[in-house]
């Protein structure tokens, strides 16, 4: 066995030095020119110019959809704070009187002088639309803004610490098995009718839902390699969520601020719809909905109805849809 092991070898050598032989004969000289040299081009390095948010930005504007939408909230936005400081607009709390008789101009039909027509007191529905519009998006934003910062933090620290998933996941059932309606209803009735009262009930059950989202989109990405790696290098876990976990979830995140927005609104104008939203003092959304419930069995004042109707719906579809195109483009699997 030995003797045939170093025959072979033997052999191997001089097949070596054979293909040496051939090659140096072959390859002359003259088959080889210099290359010329530059500094300049040396001192230069070659690198993909890639960046996650310029990408993210270039795929969301790149459907025309998208960004019709878009241009259409943002003209809604400014419009909805703007308006209040255009000339010719009218108080949205003033009753307005006839003149001539001093007797209120209810129920007046969309004309020249008021846009949308006026309520059943004498109040420009126009004024009242675009004043509901903004304190339902204030309502609206707020409540996402704190849902969202309660429900990821919440989330990453029950999906990442393993001693204490039990702890949080007792905690999420206890919660999750209260009906948030029958919650949200008895703190309003119990807490007087306000702007303040409006977003803490919100506020209180909001992010129960988005923390379980979370949790569970941690569980996916927390023992992979990189995180493994960091955490044997003794990075502080608080490090390791803000710098490898969370990245991860943007596209999650801003998918369900976006929506908690609407859902937020949708929430307010239920409250107002059992006699639990804010006082008729502060226009909203939910107050003319509720308004304009009263009187739309009657044909010629359904208006009253229909104008608010729409707000509601441009504003959340626009949300919801622009929170799903926002969410695909942010995906790196979907850059170029």
């Amino acid at each position: 066995m030995f003797s045939q092991f170093h025959l072979k070898n033997r052999l191997y050598d001089k097949m070596e030095e054979g293909i040496k032989e051939k090659l140096e004969e072959e390859l002359t000289d003259d088959l080889f020119t210099e290359a010329p040299f530059n500094a300049k081009e040396a001192e230069t390095t070659s690198f993909e110019n890639y960046s996650y948010w310029r990408s993210t930005l270039k795929v969301f504007l790149s459907k025309k959809t998208t960004v019709f939408i878009l241009s259409f909230l943002l003209i809604l936005l400014v419009f909805c704070f703007v308006q209040p400081y255009l000339p010719g607009q009218k108080d949205p709390n003033r009753i307005f009187n006839n003149p001539e008789t001093g007797i209120q101009l209810k129920n007046v039909a969309p004309c020249a002088e008021f846009w949308f027509g006026t309520n059943t007191i004498g109040q420009d529905l126009w004024s009242r639309i675009w004043a509901g519009t903004r304190t339902s998006l204030f309502i609206g934003s707020v409540t996402a803004v704190v849902s969202a910062v309660i429900g990821i933090a919440f989330g990453c620290i029950w999906g990442y610490a393993k001693k204490m998933d039990k702890v949080f996941t007792e905690i999420y059932n206890v919660l999750d098995n209260i009906p948030y309606t029958v919650l949200r209803t008895l703190i309003t009735y119990i807490l007087s009718p306000s702007l303040g009262t409006m977003i803490f009930v919100m506020c209180l059950t909001g992010w129960i839902g988005i923390a379980r989202l979370i949790r569970n989109l941690v569980l996916v990405v927390r023992d992979r390699e990189y995180n493994l790696a960091s955490r044997c290098l003794g990075t502080p876990a608080s490090k390791i969520i803000i710098r490898n976990v969370v990245p991860q979830l943007v596209s999650v995140i801003m998918l369900e601020t976006a929506l908690a927005i609407p859902a937020a609104i949708g929430t307010e104008v239920y409250l107002t719809y059992i006699g639990l939203g804010l006082p008729v003092s502060i226009p909203s959304l939910g107050n003319l909905i509720n308004e304009g419930r009263m009187v739309m069995l009657v044909s010629s004042l359904r208006y009253q109805l229909f104008f608010p109707v729409l707000a509601v719906s441009a504003i959340t579809i626009s949300f919801y849809a622009l929170g799903n195109a926002f969410s695909d483009a942010s995906d790196p699997r979907n850059h170029k």
